[in-house]
């Protein structure tokens, strides 16, 4: 996929990720007649970022500020994680390589029902920190989160990641037990998505403003 820029008033940015997932998510929630979403997947092969960062914050910062530069357009990015209280805080920024490096959703999965067994404490949350980048200069913050507990089984089958062990309360379901529709409204990432979504009006102005061609 080719991008060329701003097409007068509509909305165009890379989403700084290939996990289908994700992509679906930020798609639904974001993408319409005025908003076009591509990602990493649309393009060549491109350097894979160390997500080093201490915070949520600095990672998505870190995926949105090095696509933008690299590929020369408007960036979006999230960092998102598994925020257990009972394990300390873990596996937080670390949730996707929560079981190793080359871990996958089953194996993440495996270790944290592991960690918990025994513990009555399975209160936790998630949260997502989504950075808008351009090029050069300063960027834009947005956060979300979602409260619930930790089962002691999986359940579901739908959506990815911690979904299958993530129960929400007032709905009475794990993530993987709803519909992308049921999730967005209530998910860390559908909040945070919903605060973008909320000022894409100004998210425009604010992206044209610094995509200017230098005089």
């Amino acid at each position: 996929m080719v991008m060329t820029g701003q097409k007068k008033d509509k909305l165009e940015m890379v989403l700084a990720t290939r996990n289908r997932g994700k992509v679906s998510e930020f798609r639904t929630l974001l993408q319409g007649p005025d908003v076009e979403i591509s990602c990493l997947n649309d393009f060549g092969p491109l350097p894979v970022v160390e997500e080093d960062g201490r915070t949520f914050e600095e990672n998505a910062l870190k995926k949105a500020r090095f696509a933008a530069r690299i590929l020369g357009f408007p960036s979006i990015a999230d960092d998102s994680g598994l925020v257990v209280n009972a394990l300390d805080g873990m596996p937080g920024i670390h949730s996707a390589r929560y079981a190793g490096q080359s871990a996958g959703d089953k194996e993440n999965n495996l270790r944290l029902l592991r960690a918990l067994e025994g513990v009555k404490d399975r209160s936790a949350f998630f949260m997502c920190v989504i950075a808008i980048a351009v090029p050069s200069g300063p960027a834009l913050i947005y956060e979300g989160r979602c409260d619930g507990f930790i089962t002691e089984k999986p359940a579901g089958n739908q959506g990815f990641g911690y979904d299958p062990l993530f129960y929400y309360p007032p709905l009475k379901k794990t993530f993987a037990e709803m519909s992308i529709a049921e999730k967005s409204c209530i998910s860390h990432r559908g909040r945070a998505l919903a605060e973008v979504k909320s000022e894409l009006g100004k998210i425009r102005i604010w992206i044209q403003q610094r995509m200017k061609p230098a005089p």
